[in-house]
């Protein structure tokens, strides 16, 4: 059975891993200042905290009872100073850790999307895009939210427990052993929360990317959906994926709903033990009713931390399967990758010649089989064949988007795989059969980011494309804006910006893929062409063609079948033949009679 595309990798890490948390720290490292910071304000915080009810007690046993009002302003005073010394710490802490959390997040991105720019096409063809985006988005915002509101708040968590639970003993030894008594129960109740949530978290997550992968191909194909009539079904199977996330929200919202209450009432409980024994203590003269109060305080707060804490393991549950995801993301080595010396770049004449060949996307899956031609600088030549016959393949491993597994690529005379990708690509322009622009302006997207293109390259480059007609009559020219994948432009207006973007980079080799005007306008097609003919000029140029009535003015045509190369000549030589060319030119002649006169 085939895969399912929207079925999400499966996370099967430990709660904690040490491996993954240290590889976390290595973004960290960096703003080790601020982590200091952070933790610094969390413990003078915790501090601060255990001040509040140690001021009611004396307030409550000096002044209060014995029925003194001349002290009570100075203790309402020191309370409002801690409280606004505490909000003034938390405020502080707050903002140290969220810039922590925010730069961090800007490097870990900013780390990704650099190491998606590097990975090889083969990457691509099994990693939906939703996938990716979700690395990028929900699981990086999960390392966020460990370092703002988990690892560092940790710290102040178990500080206010460590300092509550002596606070706890040194006021009263007897009442501090009863109210740490339901400890093994909150223990127990921790864990098999922990334990639910952990599934929980991995199974929410999964769903997310789930989703965010179908949405992204529904979607974008948008035009296919409506066209064949797929509403009800793309709906039915949206739904699914979605009640599944709902499901997998539900059973963490379950832990969650069922959690808090037994910790309340594991408080409440101890709270209940401390005014029966402690209120026997009071009317025995053994604790004051200030000491007592003080205790009812520090038990509710000592019963906070505890909360935090569960809510924190589950932050660091999220934060490690996110980790995993991204890290198994990063640890993937792009399958084509510059060597470690590259050569330096050759002469820049444009001469390709490929050696025996074979090539295969797939083990041994042959697409490519022992090819073998040369292509002289300037020379103009055509690949033809059926669908399959391995055409496309021919320019993916020219570009050395894959490597060959036998054989070798050569550009004037230098492997292709001892060049640097960067400086190889630089060398080759394309044009696609479906052109894809980018949000931005024409002008950026005939630029593309290369500075070194002049606004006058631009428009000299739109002129010999026959595109400045079109361009100047839009309402800002060059700066009109595109949107995404070109939407606002018709096909043959977005085709005409790509071979002017084409033109404008200069190539030494020009790639024009698969009919690169077949699904224009004839106006526009015989613009195309007539521009694509005085670019081609003195310049090495290889057309993959499917209606061999667009290239019989071509130097050469070799054709491809079944993964060889099986016949290469001029149109008339081929036609002489009588072989495959001969046959797929009288099946295009009784198709299309008025294209081939």
């Amino acid at each position: 059975m085939a895969a399912d595309p929207f079925v999400e990798d499966e996370i099967t890490g430990r709660a904690y891993d040490a491996v993954l948390v240290r590889r976390l720290l290595a973004f960290v490292r960096p703003y080790a200042r601020l982590v200091i910071t952070a933790v610094g304000l969390l413990l003078l915080l915790a501090g601060l905290e255990l001040l509040g009810p140690l001021i009611g007690k004396v307030a409550v046993d000096r002044y209060i009872v014995p029925g003194d009002a001349a002290g009570l302003p100075l203790m309402a005073g020191a309370f409002v100073a801690v409280q606004v010394a505490t909000a003034v710490l938390r405020y502080s802490q707050s903002l140290v850790t969220q810039l922590l959390g925010q730069r961090v997040m800007f490097d870990l991105r900013m780390r990704i999307f650099g190491h998606l720019q590097a990975m090889s096409l083969s990457f691509y063809d099994h990693n939906p895009v939703g996938r990716l985006i979700t690395r990028l988005t929900n699981d990086v915002d999960a390392l966020n939210e460990l370092l703002t509101s988990g690892a560092v708040a940790v710290f102040g968590d178990v500080f206010s427990l460590a300092t509550i639970a002596v606070a706890l003993l040194v006021l009263n030894w007897q009442l501090g052993l009863i109210s740490l008594c339901v400890m093994p129960l909150v223990y127990v109740t921790v864990r098999w929360f922990q334990a639910g949530m952990r599934q929980a978290y991995r199974d929410v997550r999964t769903r997310l990317a789930i989703i965010n992968g179908y949405l992204n191909e529904n979607i974008s194909g948008m035009q296919v959906v409506q066209l064949f009539n797929r509403e009800r079904r793309n709906f039915e199977r949206f739904d699914r994926l979605n009640r599944d996330h709902l499901e997998a929200n539900m059973r963490s919202i379950f832990y969650y709903s069922l959690f808090y209450p037994l910790v309340e009432l594991f408080m409440n409980t101890t709270l209940a033990l401390v005014l029966w024994y402690g209120g026997r203590q009071v009317l025995g003269d053994a604790l004051t009713i200030g000491a007592l109060t003080a205790y009812i305080s520090y038990v509710q707060r000592f019963f906070m931390p505890i909360r935090d804490l569960s809510e924190k393991y589950n932050i660091l549950q999220a934060a490690m399967a996110a980790s995993e995801r991204i890290f198994r993301l990063l640890d993937q080595q792009p399958a084509v990758a510059d060597p470690a010396t590259p050569a330096a770049s050759p002469s820049r004449r444009g001469r390709i010649e490929f050696r025996k060949v074979w090539f295969a996307y797939h083990n041994e899956d042959w697409v490519l089989k022992d090819v073998s031609f040369s292509i002289e600088p300037g020379e103009t030549v055509a690949f033809v064949g059926a669908t399959g016959a391995g055409k496309t393949s021919l320019l993916s491993v020219l570009s050395r988007f894959y490597d060959v597994q036998r054989g070798q690529v050569l550009l004037d005379g230098v492997d292709v795989r001892d060049l640097a990708q960067g400086e190889l690509r630089k060398r080759i322009g394309a044009v696609l059969q479906e052109p894809f622009l980018f949000s931005g302006s024409i002008a950026e997207n005939i630029r593309l980011l290369n500075e070194k293109i002049s606004d006058e390259q631009i428009r000299a480059a739109a002129v010999a494309a026959n595109a400045a007609e079109f361009i100047e009559r839009l309402p800002r020219g060059y700066d009109t804006e595109v949107f995404e994948r070109g939407a606002g432009l018709s096909m043959g207006q977005r085709q005409l910006v790509a071979l002017a973007r084409a033109m404008a980079a200069n190539p030494d080799v020009l790639l024009v893929l698969d009919e690169a005007t077949a699904n224009i306008d004839s106006e526009t097609e015989a613009r195309i062409q007539d521009a694509l003919r005085t670019f081609m000029e003195n310049r090495t140029s290889i057309l993959i063609a499917h209606r061999l009535s667009t290239i019989q003015h071509v130097d050469r045509i070799l054709v491809m079948h079944r993964g060889r190369l099986v016949e290469q000549g001029s149109h008339a030589e081929l036609l002489a033949l009588n072989g495959i060319y001969r046959r797929l030119w009288e099946l295009q002649a009784i198709e299309e009679p008025a294209a081939v006169t």
